[in-house]
């Protein structure tokens, strides 16, 4: 029987952070999912557990401080280096679950992060599979987040955000949106530490992303030091785990299976 751990709040610099976990194979390594910039546990849905059940590994799921379940933000105003923050928060969390065999799966920002943490952070981190993750800011990344911020004023949106979130929405809304746009963020880019991004990778790009171009993955794979792949599927999206699963599901279990038995 799979020992699935009890959903519960993890404390990390003070703040709680909603896990969801799942250790049923020994000597196998861990999933560790890590959402978007909207995103939380309950927005990947079943993914992560099929993707477990198809590779043989352990699951971690978490929700970063202010979404889904965790604590809030004390403000909406991060630092420009948020993402690189957030990996040392990955990092803390894996030490404190005794993770050391992390195969990152990361959206959006999600996938930056992962990035960032398979840089500072190689002896946990095993393999990373980012999806739609930026490395720079583009005028594509801001059209699309300018568009969410009209969907935001003209429909539904925040309520939609409300059922996963509860009243953190408008906080983390803006958190994504005003740091994004800000001038001072124009300039980001983390391209300095993808040397250092030393184990696997498997860049997912859908080719009709609205928030990034197929340069964000050719940039990615052409300066990590590790062995790289990229997965570009036509006509998807932002979210290709879920405009096509079958597809993402195939061809992440396929790389993590090559890689998962020399892990231990």
């Amino acid at each position: 029987m799979p020992h699935k751990s009890p959903d519960k709040l993890i404390q990390i610099n003070g703040a709680n952070l909603y896990v969801e976990s799942e250790k049923e194979y020994k000597n196998r390594p861990t999933l560790v999912f890590l959402h978007d910039s909207l995103g939380c546990v309950q927005l990947w849905r079943d993914f992560p557990k099929r993707l477990a059940k198809a590779t043989e590994c352990n699951v971690l799921i978490y929700d970063r401080l202010g979404y889904g379940k965790s604590d809030p933000m004390p403000t909406h105003k991060r630092p420009v280096n948020y993402m690189e923050l957030e990996a040392d928060v990955l990092h803390d969390l894996l030490i404190t679950l005794g993770i050391d065999d992390a195969i990152l799966f990361g959206h959006s920002d999600g996938g930056t992060i992962a990035l960032l943490a398979a840089s500072k952070y190689p002896k946990k981190v095993k393999a990373v599979i980012c999806e739609a993750a930026h490395i720079f800011v583009e005028d594509i990344t801001l059209q699309g987040i300018y568009k969410a911020m009209e969907a935001y004023k003209i429909t539904n949106l925040p309520i939609r955000l409300e059922k996963y979130h509860d009243s953190k929405v408008e906080t983390l809304f803006k958190a994504w949106t005003k740091t994004w746009t800000r001038s001072d963020y124009r300039d980001w880019n983390i391209e300095y530490c993808l040397s250092g991004v030393t184990c696997p990778l498997l860049f997912i790009q859908g080719e009709a992303d609205e928030y990034g171009s197929l340069q964000q993955v050719e940039k990615t794979i052409n300066q990590v030091s590790g062995k790289s792949e990229k997965y570009i599927i036509p006509a998807v999206g932002h979210t290709p785990h879920k405009e096509k699963p079958e597809e993402v599901l195939d061809k992440t279990t396929r790389f993590i299976n090559r890689l998962a038995d020399g892990i231990h």
